[in-house]
């Protein structure tokens, strides 16, 4: 792995952005925490800025790099030296306070330490500074790639096509026929080949194909990696047909295995075991999968034919090819260009890179990604054509691994820190975007400042759409509104972000066989780690009462539930005083954390727990820019002052969360404090917190509202509480989620909705839920102008019949509906002009999906969950009805890929 200077360079500059900025908000909100050093502290910030400036425009000189990587490291160490005893200064002085002792706080703490500490980071800071302005630190960088910093909202289109795979069709139609056909005995089919060569790819093209879809309805994915676990594996597996119980967690490996042949035992079955690495792996996970005589299958990829000789001694395995010329070179310009022509003065650069890369689909993705980036210019063409010649002497896996790593060096550097991160999480991880999204603004990734109109989510998702179009990260699942619901990254990807982040110790994995060097030894390798991520072990590691002193994120992605017993709960909080992560999910505290408050640095948190309060000093948490809380509690009490956590931009709990009352009434003149403007989720709050939350939060984007939503309506005077949802104008996805328990349902019934002007102006998407509303009610929706996505679940419309109206629903594309009682549903294709989808799942009663639906020149997917025959009948004549205008109409493009999905298949089905 190469010494990637320019990378380093960046991290320093991110680190030191991230100091000021936390240095900026302690003298601005909670100065009297250093007041004993104040002018320490002053003078540290004057310094830092001047060296901001200095690293960011000094041009006027270059020097070899050799001084620029010395000087790094020196800049590197001071800036996480100052970091440390910043923060540890912050956080005993936090921790003093809780305690009362706000008067003896300088008695109690050894300032002059602190001060010399401090004085000594000024002089170092002088030292480096006047060193290092004879060398021009920023004229080392590369101009060209410095200008791609930049983000403009000018921007290429995107390549949408993500299961395009050129000269797989006629591999997939002979695995198709394999999976199909054949005896009723189980058979394992397999996959065999080099890695990069589309193993994966290809398994998932088959997959996800209607064929499959028809004759599989049990059909389940799993990644085995090289370190497996096999409770995991069974686990993943049936999370994929249901929700794995509390006790099926506590079950060992060979009774969920128990458990999933049983289950599969009952019916046809298909699962996809991608990547075994060994025969030993197969033998592991065999004993899960039932001879059960239904025609059910194993479709197996692996690098090794022994392992696919040994799962089916009787067929061999289907060896994947290598693309020929003419293949490679129509990939390559698929991912460089999309649907574009190239340019006839790329053409013989283009051919020579295509040839370079030996017909490996893996090659010429990541090639064209690269090219996509550099644009038309022939000189950057010829350049990278010269990179890939480099490589052609060196191994395959060698080979594959300089691929990236030409790639990686060709990213804009602002980047690199982002896509390094999907190391993080276990391989083969499915990443919600929305974490991810979260986590990097947390981790300071997101320097830019918010304008123009782009929060720092919008620059993030910019970031994460990069890395897209580089094809460094497979979109997995997008929203009902286009955006990336769920991203991965392949695994050799994966095993070059782990290696160039040990390499550059950007983060550390903890592994059960490393765990004993990690424990509370004071000199232990731990203490030089600032992030750290952990996927098994975990109690174990937990119980060793580790001890990382810098460490400032912590994460955790275990599909197992850790339950910590009362003796540890404070050991994360305890061993990790400056965490500004804690991505710990599975870890499950039984009572609320007393130490947490203590943790102020903190900016991202997602506790999970049974509480019902959280207390006062959760508000102590000033910095928290992202808390999520899962709790099995119905209802959430919030008993500090979430408008005392400035930075906060995303609250999100699973329970109807209450806010306390009486915090407008004790600050009348305290303007200032009125206000978060940072502030863009809050999910999901009960109606009796919503006065707050709509005086203090205009620019939110998303908001979940549940509860009694009655309150919400109830007119006092001229006016309801709903009507102040008029006034937000950013406010886009909107959740109202009627909630009357303990009373029955019934009690919670809407007699109607507000006017459609008092809804937010720009709402795109809608959810209800529980409101037993009429149908006729559904006029008032359609005339919300700008609503694309509309979600109607659990009973949100009660009544035999809907009659849809005219004039609505003039922009719908997403129509959702989950557990009604509808009978009889009456609709045209005006009723609906751009509707794009529409989910049908358990309406039980419906007798028809309307036929005049057929004529939405829009319409492209119809999918049925346990519904009727009769609904599903008339969803087949409606595709034959939408097949014949097609083929009336040649010339007709819109709707060529229309698609009408029924789950269970009946027996006609079958």
């Amino acid at each position: 792995m190469s010494d990637n200077i320019f990378f380093q360079v960046e991290m320093v500059d991110s680190a030191l952005e991230l100091l000021l900025e936390n240095l900026s908000h302690l003298r601005q909100y909670n100065a009297s925490l250093i007041v004993e050093v104040k002018d320490q502290v002053e003078s540290l910030y004057k310094n830092l800025c001047l060296f901001k400036a200095f690293f960011k425009d000094s041009r006027k000189r270059r020097s070899k790099n050799e001084v620029l990587k010395v000087v790094t490291r020196q800049i590197r160490d001071v800036v996480y030296e100052t970091e440390d005893i910043v923060d540890m200064l912050v956080s005993e002085a936090a921790v003093q306070k809780s305690r009362g002792f706000i008067g003896k706080v300088s008695k109690i703490l050894d300032y002059s330490v602190k001060k010399r500490s401090l004085k000594s980071i000024n002089e170092k800071l002088k030292n480096i500074y006047e060193d290092t302005k004879e060398f021009g630190f920023d004229a080392l960088l590369d101009l060209d790639e410095k200008e791609s910093v930049k983000i403009t909202k000018v921007r290429k289109a995107p390549i949408v096509e993500e299961e395009y795979v050129v000269g797989f069709e006629d591999e997939a139609e002979k695995l198709i026929i394999l999976l199909t056909g054949g005896s009723d005995e189980l058979e394992v089919i397999s996959i065999v080949g080099m890695p990069g060569l589309g193993k994966t790819t290809l398994a998932k093209l088959i997959y996800r194909h209607p064929a499959i879809e028809y004759e599989f309805y049990n059909r389940a994915w799993v990644y085995v990696s090289q370190e497996y676990s096999r409770k995991e594996v069974f686990l993943n597996i049936w999370r994929q047909f249901a929700m794995p119980s509390d006790e099926m967690y506590k079950m060992t490996d060979e009774n969920i295995a128990k458990e999933l042949r049983a289950f599969l035992e009952k019916g046809k079955y298909l699962i996809v075991v991608d990547n075994v690495w060994t025969e030993e792996a197969w033998n592991d996970l065999k004993i899960a999968f039932p001879k059960n005589k239904k025609r059910s299958r194993i479709l197996l990829t692996s690098r090794n034919k022994k392992v696919s000789k040994h799962a089916n001694p009787n067929a061999g395995p289907h060896n994947l090819r290598f693309l020929t010329p003419d293949e490679s070179w129509t990939l390559l310009q698929r991912k460089a260009f999309g649907t574009e022509e190239c340019p006839r003065d790329l053409l013989s650069h283009g051919r020579r890179i295509a040839y370079e890369c030996h017909g490996l689909p893996f090659a010429l993705v990541m090639i064209g990604g690269i090219l996509r980036e550099k644009g038309t210019k022939s000189y950057w063409w010829e350049k990278v054509a010269e990179s890939v010649s480099a490589y052609i002497s060196m191994d395959q896996e060698k080979h594959m691994d300089n691929i990236i790593e030409l790639s990686f060096n060709h990213m804009p550097y602002h980047l690199k820190a982002c896509f390094l991160y999907f190391g993080v999480f276990p391989e083969e991880f499915l990443v919600p975007a929305w974490k991810l999204i979260c986590l990097w603004i947390a981790e300071g990734f997101i320097q830019q400042k918010e304008k123009e109109g782009m929060s720092l989510e919008d620059i993030a998702e910019k970031y994460l759409e990069d890395l897209i179009d580089r094809n460094l990260v497979m979109v997995e699942e997008r929203g009902l509104n286009g955006k990336v619901k769920r991203c991965s990254i392949h695994s050799m990807v994966y095993a070059f972000c782990k290696n160039q982040a040990a390499h550059e110790n950007f983060f550390q994995e903890i592994k059960p066989f490393d765990q004993v060097s990690y424990s509370s030894s004071s000199k232990s390798a731990l203490e030089i780690y600032r992030r750290i991520c952990i996927h098994s072990g975990i109690s174990n590691y937990i119980s060793s009462k580790p001890h990382g002193p810098n460490v400032r994120s912590f994460l955790c992605f275990s599909s197992e539930e850790i339950i910590l017993q009362p003796e540890n709960i404070s050991s994360i909080l305890g061993a990790f005083r400056l965490l500004r992560v804690l991505e710990a999910k599975p870890i499950y505290y039984p009572r609320f954390p007393t130490d947490l408050a203590q943790l102020v640095h903190l900016r991202y948190l997602v506790l999970s727990s049974n509480i019902k309060i959280l207390p006062a000093a959760i508000s102590s948490l000033w910095n928290m820019q992202t808390f999520i809380v899962e709790t099995s509690s119905r209802t959430l009490e919030i008993k500090g002052d979430i408008w005392k956590m400035i930075q906060l931009r995303h609250l999100k709990t699973n329970a109807s969360t209450s806010l306390p009352g009486s915090l407008a009434k004790s600050r009348k003149n305290e303007d200032d404090s009125l206000i978060n403007a940072n502030l863009r989720t809050v999910s999901t709050i009960s109606p009796e917190s919503c006065t707050d939350v709509f005086a203090r939060a205009p620019y939110l984007n998303k908001l979940g509202i549940r509860g009694r939503l009655a309150q919400l309506l109830d007119t006092k005077g001229a006016s309801s509480l709903f009507d102040s949802l008029g006034k937000f104008d950013y406010l886009k996805n909107l959740k109202l989620l009627n909630y009357v328990f303990p009373l029955p349902p019934s009690e919670g019934k809407l007699t109607g909705l507000p006017q459609s002007y008092k809804f937010p102006p720009n709402l795109n998407k809608l959810t209800l839920a529980g409101t037993l509303l009429d149908w006729v009610h559904m006029s008032t929706l359609g005339l919300l102008p700008k609503l694309e996505i509309l979600k109607l679940k659990d009973n949100a419309f009660k009544g035999d019949l809907w009659e849809a109206e005219d004039g609505g629903f003039c922009a719908l594309k997403v129509l959702h509906i989950v557990k009604t009682d509808l009978v009889h549903w009456v609709a045209s294709a005006h009723h609906f002009p751009r509707l794009e989808c529409l989910y049908l799942k358990h309406c039980s009663n419906l007798q028809a999906v309307p036929l005049g639906l057929a004529d939405v020149p829009s319409l492209q997917i119809i999918d049925l969950y346990c519904t009727t025959k009769s609904a599903a009948a008339s969803a087949r004549k409606l595709l034959q009805h939408k097949q014949q205008m097609q083929e009336a109409d040649q010339q007709t493009t819109q709707g060529s890929g229309f698609k009408v999905s029924i789950y269970p298949p009946d027996q006609e089905d079958q």
